[in-house]
């Protein structure tokens, strides 16, 4: 059934629509099944996302029609459809009224992803109204806390130099501790992996004590504050706060030093909200272990990555991991900055619309995955700043000399790349950072061609 007369309205004007404060605007790339009309599934998919189905209903009335969702702009071509959302669609909360991001989800991704008419369906960019924005939470705590922890301006802080516990899984909780503190040594921030927690062989009331005494002892020794982000993520509301709960008792004076990692796309909404409401207090750390399933360039549903993290900002995401953009490991290209951006700045724009936050606190971009010393000055070039987590596992553990060592290393590239000096010369001054060089070799080989007669280095 063609519904485009009642879902779609191509004469509505975006400037307009963004001027009326009344809808959330979501940009889609669409390609729909062998013998549909493009416009003809845009409005279907329109009609599934709010108040419509397959046939007409005997139980519409004038005010259902009222808050249809509606296709207001098409590019067949580019296979490009945009759809506005009435603002009351969206469900509130019961104790608060606040908006929340699963009914979002429920209706700008919803049942349309299974549609027989709909070939490829993938969600690019949404705006936010002021008038929706201000009724979600937002982070609590952002970067500046965590610099003000580590004595450092609440402005332009500077690089937090972290790293993840590897091997990421098989640590009891001594040969654990023990890493942390080598790492404590010369770096600020340590995360357990995604899925560390309450293992057999490495119990969170075992292993919990022994970290916060090797962070003890690291502070005591190096004159530095130092942080942990544990993780909290659980099936269920109430281990949540049962491991959440545990932690800051143990940490008790050093609590403010503790982040919580929550696994927010294996998880979900609730998890995040649970973690921001119930400890608006602590440093919430957003890892999206399993996101590729659907944010992968190769796929073609579902939402983007640049999509994740802008709705990790509404929901209160302190920071979330956002890939390397190229430099390390992952799937990605220098262009992920603008994921940044969005989550990092109050005014941004995204492939689609621009965004205004209206004062609401960033979401510090984490890095991840494959990054080393060496690597570091291009993706700081590339970002334009430093004001990031980065936690390098294989960056730290795997320096030549020492975990404490490969965390200087990374501090070290950040220095180099702001004060804009050549790597080989910085590197001839700096021990640490010369040392990666022949830690990680084969990145030396072809990001610094050369680098081993420049650095005398002769094996």
């Amino acid at each position: 059934m063609d519904q485009s007369n009642r879902y779609a309205d191509l004469s509505l004007n975006e400037e307009d629509l963004i001027k009326g404060d009344k809808h959330v605007l979501v940009a889609y790339h669409m390609e729909p099944a062998t013998g549909y009309g493009y416009l003809e599934v845009a409005a279907h998919i329109a009609a599934e996302s709010s108040t419509g189905t397959n046939v007409e209903v005997s139980t519409t009335d004038d005010f259902t029609k009222g808050v249809d969702a509606l296709v207001y702009f098409i590019d067949e071509a580019k296979g490009v459809m945009k759809v506005a959302y009435p603002n009351d669609l969206f469900d509130r909360n019961l104790t608060d009224g606040r908006a929340m991001l699963v009914s979002f989800l429920t209706l700008a991704i919803g049942n349309n992803q299974g549609m027989g008419d709909v070939k490829n369906l993938q969600m690019q960019d949404f705006y936010v109204p002021w008038s929706m924005l201000r009724q979600y939470d937002g982070p609590a705590k952002d970067i500046s806390d965590l610099w003000d922890i580590l004595g450092r301006p609440r402005v332009n802080g500077g690089y937090i130099a972290g790293t993840i516990i590897k091997p990421k899984l098989g640590l009891r909780p001594e040969p654990f501790a023990h890493a942390a503190y080598q790492f404590w040594l010369g770096g600020d921030f340590i995360k357990n992996d995604e899925p560390q927690g309450n293992q057999v062989f490495c119990p969170t009331k075992k292993v919990i004590p022994l970290v916060y005494d090797a962070m003890k002892r690291a502070m005591d020794e190096t004159g530095q504050a130092k942080l942990f982000s544990a993780n909290i993520t659980a099936d269920d509301h109430y281990e949540m706060l049962a491991r959440a709960d545990y932690i800051l008792e143990t940490f008790g004076p050093d609590a403010n030093k503790v982040a919580f990692l929550v696994d927010g796309y294996v998880g979900g909404p609730g998890m995040i909200t649970t973690a921001r409401r119930q400890y608006p207090g602590q440093y919430l750390h957003y890892h999206r272990a399993g996101h590729g399933a659907i944010t992968s360039p190769s796929a073609k549903r579902g939402y983007t990555a640049f999509v994740l993290s802008k709705m990790s900002r509404l929901q209160g995401a302190s920071g979330i991991h956002v890939g390397t953009m190229g430099y390390g490991k992952m799937e990605g290209g220098k262009d992920d900055r603008n994921i940044a951006y969005m989550i990092e700045r109050d005014s941004a724009d995204g492939p689609y619309y621009h965004q205004e936050w209206h004062g609401m606190k960033p979401t510090t971009p984490i890095i991840s995955g494959g990054m080393n010393a060496l690597r570091l000055p291009g993706f700081f070039e590339n970002l334009g700043h430093g004001n990031v987590i980065n936690t390098s596992g294989g960056g730290s553990y795997g320096h030549i000399d020492s975990p404490a060592a490969g965390a200087i290393s990374l501090r070290q590239s950040y220095e180099c790349w702001k004060s804009g000096a050549d790597p080989i010369q910085f590197a001839k001054e700096h021990k640490e950072f010369a040392r990666a060089f022949e830690s990680f070799p084969k990145d030396a080989d072809k990001i610094f061609p050369g680098w081993r007669e420049k650095l005398g280095v002769h094996k």
